[in-house]
């Protein structure tokens, strides 16, 4: 089943993991999903860790969450500058309250660190973060990848396949 009609926000600041933004990104666009970058400005270019240049749709204070039918957070460095932007933690409470399906992968738990999302929540990331996630409430494991409720988590590049193959899964159930 394709998920076209879906919209999803993928969330984008410098030094992103370069992979762990493009990969998610065209797996949904492969799906029929429309995947906007968000960033603090739009139509800006933002760089990766390793210099793959994205270019924003939309400015974070440009979006309604309740346009959207789920989030990816990529790691690498962005993730420490997110977590500083008061809108994006409106729009990640926002996907958590509703439950949206929520993919974040290494680094970006410390946007949901910041959040407040994470009590009582199974998840992984890279272990450089591990207790951040567990100062903040997560039972954190070391897999690669892990599903609680519509929130889906994964350790580093190495496990894109299986992250995204699960995220699409938890975003058909979401869909019924």
């Amino acid at each position: 089943m394709k998920l076209e009609g879906l919209k999803i926000i993928a969330l984008v600041h410098d030094e992103f993991e370069d992979l762990e933004l493009t990969y998610p990104m065209y797996r949904l666009r492969e799906e029929g999903i429309v995947v906007h970058l968000v960033g603090e400005e739009a139509q800006k270019q933002y760089l990766g860790k390793y210099g793959v240049p994205v270019v924003t749709d939309f400015a974070f204070r440009d979006i309604n969450p309740s346009d959207y039918d789920g989030l990816v957070i990529p790691g690498g460095w962005a993730p420490d500058k997110l977590r500083r932007d008061s809108k994006v933690l409106e729009i990640t409470r926002h996907m958590h309250e509703n439950d949206k399906p929520i993919a974040q992968i290494c680094h970006a738990g410390w946007v949901l660190v910041s959040a407040n999302t994470l009590k009582g929540k199974k998840v992984t990331s890279t272990v450089a973060i591990k207790d951040d996630m567990e100062n903040a409430g997560a039972i954190w494991v070391d897999e690669e990848v892990v599903v609680d409720g519509t929130l889906v988590s994964s350790r580093r590049p190495l496990d894109l396949p299986i992250y995204m193959k699960t995220y699409v899964d938890v975003l058909k159930q979401a869909r019924k």
